[in-house]
């Protein structure tokens, strides 16, 4: 979901759209690294439209693009909580169904999850949904720690006595209030869903003594990181743990990353495509979504970004080590304790990023 392009891709990936004839090109700004290396090649042979695809590493940057207009896109990817606030200020175009053949193989549990922040599932196509969760390289935490993981195993991130043990070893966080303080709540006992400032201010008042052993703030960078053994733990997307640990595993390198699912409960999450109100290309953004809504070719998404898709008919194609691997499918267990992040109002997301600014700029 959240993650650094790679280079090769990017050379065959990111074309000045310039370079294509009108009615002849789709642009496409999502995370990076959230298609399968053939599914951009493969859709450009069948159908010659072209993709621009361009990056971001943050909600909040799609949302700053996406609300001052004439964005140049014709398919972005939000992620339900700010999709809520988005889809009001009317900056989408309402879904004709009608070109989109292959979202009757969505997952009805999803779409049903989605109707919270897009209701009737009007604008939005659910792309892949996950968790915000921990990942720890197993061997440095071990020696770091000298005996088991705590038994809630959130206290590795948020309680002051365990990860000041890992600051040596590397400590990061995701640099997103959206995401991280809704975990802080739910870890301090609060609603994750609060409307309430003094829970914000509880939140920060608690981040605040870890601050002095966060080593880096990332959504999307900690993944090579941890890969390489440059980290011990970090707070960060599941899918992007899982694409660290199988990178470590490719590099041979003696690094061991496990991605964790604290039974105390995770942050889910769902990120869709939707088309852009000032779409200059809607006839080839249709086209764009309805490849990625079939079966083989969302799987194929799936199994190279590893998180779940939100076609359930993908699944039949999906490896049985990720369709088995809880912290990419998190099952009944996991989810018990777990909750969707829910949309935010426009005043606490200002109080949030104000706060944000204030933790990070406080080390001690």
């Amino acid at each position: 979901m959240r993650r650094s392009f790679p280079l090769l891709a990017a050379a065959a990936v990111f074309v000045p759209s310039a370079a294509f004839s009108a009615g002849g090109v789709v642009n496409f700004y999502g995370w990076a690294d959230y298609l399968a290396d053939t599914t951009i090649p493969d859709f450009q042979k069948e159908t010659d439209v072209r993709v621009r695809y361009d990056t971001y590493d943050s909600n909040e940057l799609l949302q700053t693009k996406m609300l001052t207009g004439k964005s140049g896109y014709d398919v972005v990817v939000p992620s339900n909580v700010f999709l809520a606030k988005q889809i009001p200020a009317g900056i989408y175009l309402p879904l004709d169904k009608s070109k989109l053949p292959n979202y009757k193989g969505l997952d009805p549990a999803i779409l049903k999850l989605m109707n919270a922040s897009d209701p009737g599932n009007k604008y939005a196509v659910p792309f892949f949904w996950g968790i915000n969760t921990l990942g720890i390289n197993v061997d440095k935490v071990n020696k770091a720690l000298g005996g088991p993981l705590p038994a809630k195993q959130w206290e590795l991130m948020f309680n002051p006595a365990y990860v000041a043990k890992l600051k040596g070893c590397g400590v990061s966080m995701l640099d997103s209030p959206g995401d991280v303080f809704p975990v802080v709540l739910k870890y301090l006992g609060r609603d994750p869903a609060s409307r309430n400032e003094a829970d914000y201010r509880a939140a920060l008042a608690h981040l605040k003594t870890i601050r002095p052993y966060i080593t880096r703030f990332s959504s999307s960078g900690y993944m090579n990181e941890m890969a390489g053994g440059g980290l011990c733990l970090a707070f960060g997307y599941g899918g992007d743990l899982n694409i660290a640990k199988r990178r470590a595993e490719a590099a041979k390198n003696g690094v061991r990353i496990r991605p964790l699912v604290p039974k105390e409960g995770v942050a889910v999450w769902i990120d869709s495509m939707v088309i852009p109100k000032d779409s200059a290309n809607v006839e080839n953004a249709y086209r764009f979504i309805d490849y990625n809504l079939r079966a083989k070719v969302a799987a194929a998404n799936a199994n190279f970004v590893t998180y779940a898709p939100g076609s359930l008919a993908a699944r039949q194609h999906i490896d049985a080590k990720h369709l088995a691997n809880p912290s990419i499918f998190p099952g009944k267990m996991e989810m018990a304790n777990s909750f969707v992040q829910a949309p935010m109002d426009a005043k606490i997301q200002r109080l949030t990023t104000r706060l944000w600014v204030e933790f990070k700029t406080r080390k001690n």
